[in-house]
């Protein structure tokens, strides 16, 4: 017999719930019925509220646990790359050696924009932030690829799928070049995705540009590792516009404009700004002093999410020490300083036991400078690797013929009915 929990309400009603198991994770108390009693559930920020099934993405943040389709992310960074990810988050599946070589001969083909699109740059300010530009750019692409509209059609959503994964790089990369008034790149489909999107960001026509393989495994973990990471606040957003029957590439836009929030995708640019606070080695025992009396924030420490450990954050560590090593920033005054903060928050007692150690966002933060990206870029960075995952998600839900438009409810407090009085009439 399933499993059942029974609510009494208004003193001596009950009314039974199911209780829904996944295939990992906590059970969920299925609620719809609820709403017979004539009252709503009351959860703000979602907290507490499953809003859809889905295969995806499973996270267990007090096991430092992220899982894309069932595989550890720990395997995925470390033996796979992201076009390979990508397959993996749309499908369900590792591809096999022929798919995988057709998936990335897709994806690569499809680098270029249409050429018109490269015009709405010109009506952007030379100083706008990239993500402004990145917002306005992607939701109209949707003017430009109207043969791919059709969410009933599975495969228009394929070939949407493909467009997003393959355009948003480029349009990215364009976003950097126009901010530094140097002339767009061309993709180069022989090169791998994130060896392409190195080159249209810091090749020139002046010389030849030759990606660095260390810098690109770099970036290309980074990628992976911001694939998804489940029901977030920029993958609700995109799910909620796309529950209306929106357009994939509007949905897009509205999950980058949502990421664009400093509490969701700006935490790696939070934690540049800090180290250029602190400003020196010299200054980081009194600044952790001041953590501790809580007159100081440190960012980059601890997560939301994983109570334990970020499962993420080891990769990203492995990655910064290889970077910095490549590139000789092992003496670099800045990142001497931020693994100084790493070194005493993994040996003072007191982050020990409140467990903020450094999180991916503190590593990536790091990784990204070294890179030569401008911290104005960091979420631009995300939105590209996050895009994936948005859209395997928008796809999960309108395959799902239960799909129904998304209408919270609320608690309202206002003012009870009232009536209109005449501007003459009023105190």
């Amino acid at each position: 017999m399933a499993n059942k929990v029974t609510l009494t309400y208004n003193g001596d009603q009950t009314i039974e719930l199911p209780v829904l198991p996944g295939t990992l994770g906590p059970s969920v108390v299925d609620i719809r019925a609820f709403s017979k009693t004539g009252m709503f559930t009351f959860d703000p920020g979602f907290l507490a509220t499953s809003s859809c099934e889905s295969k995806i993405t499973f996270i267990d943040g007090d096991e430092g646990q992220l899982y894309y389709r069932g595989y550890p992310i720990e395997q995925l960074a470390e033996h796979s790359d992201y076009l390979e990810v990508c397959y993996v988050l749309v499908y369900g599946e590792l591809p096999n050696a022929a798919q995988k070589v057709e998936f990335e001969k897709t994806v690569m083909k499809h680098t270029m924009v249409h050429d018109q699109l490269t015009r709405f740059f010109n009506g952007f300010r030379r100083d706008a932030h990239p993500m402004a530009m990145m917002v306005g750019v992607v939701g109209a692409l949707s003017a430009f690829y109207q043969d791919s509209l059709d969410i009933n059609d599975p495969e228009h959503r394929k070939v949407a799928i493909y467009r997003l994964i393959s355009k948003i790089p480029t349009i990215a990369a364009m976003c950097y070049r126009y901010n530094q008034g140097l002339p767009f790149n061309y993709p180069k489909n022989e090169l791998s995705y994130t060896a392409n999107f190195l080159h249209m960001m810091f090749s020139t026509p002046c010389e030849n540009y030759t990606p660095n393989p260390v810098l690109v495994r770099a970036l290309d973990r980074i990628f992976t590792l911001h694939a998804d990471h489940e029901q977030n606040a920029s993958t609700s957003t995109v799910r909620l516009a796309g529950s209306s029957g929106a357009n994939p590439f509007a949905c897009i836009a509205a999950g980058i404009a949502c990421l664009w929030g400093p509490s969701h995708g700006g935490a790696n640019e939070a934690v540049l700004k800090m180290l250029d606070e602190i400003g020196s080695v010299d200054n980081v025992p009194a600044f952790m002093e001041g953590v501790k009396a809580k007159t100081h924030k440190l960012m980059g420490f601890g997560h939301r999410v994983y109570k334990n450990f970020d499962p993420r954050a080891k990769i990203m560590k492995q990655t910064c020490d290889e970077v910095l090593n490549e590139l000789g920033l092992r003496d670099d005054p800045q990142f001497q300083l931020a693994m100084k903060l790493e070194e005493i928050a993994l040996s003072d007692p007191y982050f020990i036991e409140r467990k903020l150690y450094p999180n991916v966002d503190f590593y990536s933060g790091i990784v990204l400078t070294a890179l030569g990206i401008p911290v104005s870029m960091f979420t631009v960075i995300f939105a590209l690797a996050r895009t994936v995952g948005w859209i395997s998600h928008w796809n999960e839900m309108i395959s799902d013929p239960g799909m129904k438009i998304g209408r919270p409810r609320q608690l309202y407090t206002g003012a009870k009915r009232r009536d209109y009085v005449a501007v003459t009439d009023r105190k």
